[in-house]
């Protein structure tokens, strides 16, 4: 559940920002912005979005028995 709200503690706060780190371009990182790409900057919020709400909701339901936790290697 805490990988959960950090996701959604990035998301926030790179929403307010305007720009979100999103993997590498060929020689520099790829931070899209709402200025240059606003469709990639909403998608990938989405997706953060997507991914942090997945995580908090797997973390509340394996802390109550309905689902098995997440196997560390």
């Amino acid at each position: 559940m805490g990988l959960g709200a950090g996701q959604l503690a990035v998301v926030y706060r790179d929403y307010c920002i305007g720009e979100l780190p999103a993997g590498a371009n060929v020689w520099r990182a790829y931070r899209p912005t709402c200025a240059d790409n606003p469709f990639a900057l909403h998608f990938l919020l989405v997706m953060y979005f997507c991914a942090g709400i997945a995580l908090c909701v797997w973390g509340l339901l394996a802390m109550i028995g309905m689902a098995s936790p997440l196997k560390w290697r």
